[in-house]
């Protein structure tokens, strides 16, 4: 997924949050709403003590995770998918253990005029 994170982050990766939003720059984006799908990574110090004790206390819950990209999703609407991204890796870093995330935003049924299968914005961000 193209993120810049240094080598000795482990990482969690959530491909694929599905959620129904109302962003865009159009009125009948912001009407009718459209699919987004959204991809993380999260860059975490390390996963040794989650593995060693094995319990999700000593890590990121990737189920949190994905219901707080739900909620911004659906949540009030933007203009740009950039905007949206970035929400998304502030709330994604607001979780304890992740000290960076690459945030992909894909607006598959994004108001083009010719045919496409995909168009994404990609952050990364980091503490």
């Amino acid at each position: 997924m193209g993120e810049a994170f240094p080598a000795d982050l482990d990482r969690i990766i959530l491909r694929g949050v599905r959620a129904r939003g109302r962003h865009g720059v159009f009125p009948e984006e912001r009407e009718q709403g459209q699919d987004f799908v959204v991809d993380v990574v999260l860059g975490m110090v390390s996963m040794g003590r989650a593995a060693a004790h094995d319990d999700v206390a000593d890590t990121v819950d990737y189920g949190a995770v994905a219901t707080a990209i739900v909620e911004l999703v659906e949540g009030p609407p933007v203009q740009l998918i950039e905007t949206l991204a970035t929400a998304i890796a502030a709330r994604c870093l607001a979780f304890e253990l992740v000290r960076a995330v690459t945030v992909t935003v894909h607006k598959p049924q994004a108001p083009i005029p010719v045919p496409f299968e995909d168009v994404a914005v990609q952050i990364t961000r980091s503490r």
